[in-house]
């Protein structure tokens, strides 16, 4: 009896997709269905039936957002919907030599989620570029201890 999962990915040049797919690839091995939708016009109301998302995204710019994600950021902001029926998870992708922003993309997801009612699963997975190990990797083994020890034990049963 797996859990559904939703990833959303915000990416600029593709990284944060590539790891979704080998997120999506082990949470499948693992039993459970996963979906991976870009952030592409999207809006907040991909969050209204509730259910279990992963925020996978990059930081772009400043600490900001990609590109695609900019869309959802805004609806969210603007719309201030009720996502209390939302369980979540980030990875977010950055580069450490940019230490006044790192991750920021997916950070500001976190906050933004949390002050609209959602429930963070776990810790957010923060990605180093500079650090010599691939994102893919990392994300693939992190997201089934994530699944296993946030998810799976609840009373999710979607």
């Amino acid at each position: 009896m797996g859990v559904a999962i939703t990833i959303l990915v915000g990416t600029m040049t593709g990284t944060a997709e590539m790891v979704a797919q080998e997120v999506q690839q082990a949470l499948e091995a693992a039993g459970h269905r996963a979906t991976i939708r870009m952030m592409d016009g999207l809006a907040a109301n991909v969050f209204h039936s509730g259910g279990t998302f992963l925020i996978c995204t990059s930081t772009y710019g400043a600490g900001d957002v990609p590109d695609n994600a900019q869309s959802l950021v805004n609806s969210l902001e603007s719309e201030k919907p009720s996502l209390a029926g939302v369980t979540y998870g980030v990875i977010a992708l950055g580069d450490r030599t940019y230490k006044d922003t790192f991750c920021h993309g997916g950070i500001r997801f976190d906050k933004l989620l949390t002050e609209l009612g959602a429930r963070r699963a776990g810790e957010i997975l923060t990605h180093d570029a500079s650090s010599g190990t691939l994102p893919e990797e990392l994300a693939g083994q992190w997201v089934l201890l994530w699944v296993e020890q946030h998810l799976a034990s609840s009373s999710e049963s979607a």
